[in-house]
């Protein structure tokens, strides 16, 4: 059997970063199976509760919240491993075959820290890392779907709690708007927010420039 590795969430401000791994045997994937990215989102929940649903099918999900990320102990490249891990672990049996997105720049150094790392928890696997491995394996396609639809949902959890808070990237002026306002009601920054994340240290170090101003 194969197993598809993959992570949602690793570059934005507000919410956790998911990994997620779908074990089975590639020939009888649904139809439709791509990188979530080329997906609308309907078709993504469509995928990902069928791969949910599938007797043949195992799927593993591991989160990584902003606590964590934030832990000057670690670094994303670390997290990423132990996510995917963590996932992967879930689900393996010896002697599968696992292919994972690479998060690092070293496909090599990061297919054999999540080899290692499954082994740990107690599966041989072979491991194949891959920049765009989404792209090119429909089995790490079926993965980046179930990724994103738990990301998206945990977002959505976040929106319910505090309001419109838009895709949690940096590059998003709603997600941006979010916080600068929260910040100048609260003078601190919310706990879905990744505080580590630059946009989180300008928006808190404007406000203590802004409030010595007023001072």
């Amino acid at each position: 059997m194969q197993i598809g590795v993959d992570e949602a969430g690793k570059g934005p401000v507000l919410g956790p970063m998911v990994a997620a791994a779908v074990r089975a045997d590639p020939e009888t994937l649904p139809e439709g199976i791509a990188d979530s990215k080329r997906l609308t989102p309907a078709r993504r929940e469509e995928l990902a509760a069928e791969l949910r649903e599938r007797d043949d099918i195992s799927v593993g999900v591991a989160f990584v919240e902003p606590e964590t990320i934030d832990d000057p102990e670690t670094d994303m490249n670390l997290l990423t491993v132990r996510a995917q891990v963590e996932a992967a672990a879930a689900v393996a049996v010896d002697a599968d075959e696992l292919v994972c997105d690479a998060g690092d720049v070293s496909e090599s150094r990061f297919g054999r820290r999540v080899r290692d790392g499954v082994a740990e928890a107690g599966a041989s696997v072979e491991v194949h890392a891959q920049h765009r491995a989404d792209d090119e394996h429909a089995i790490v396609g079926a993965a980046s779907i179930v990724a994103k639809v738990e990301r998206d949902r945990r977002v959505e959890a976040i929106a319910e709690e505090y309001g419109e808070v838009g895709s949690g990237y940096p590059s998003d002026q709603t997600t941006r708007d979010f916080l600068r306002e929260f910040v100048r009601e609260h003078g601190i920054l919310p706990d879905c927010a990744r505080k580590s994340w630059s946009t989180c240290a300008d928006l808190l170090a404007a406000h203590e420039q802004a409030s010595l101003g007023d001072f």
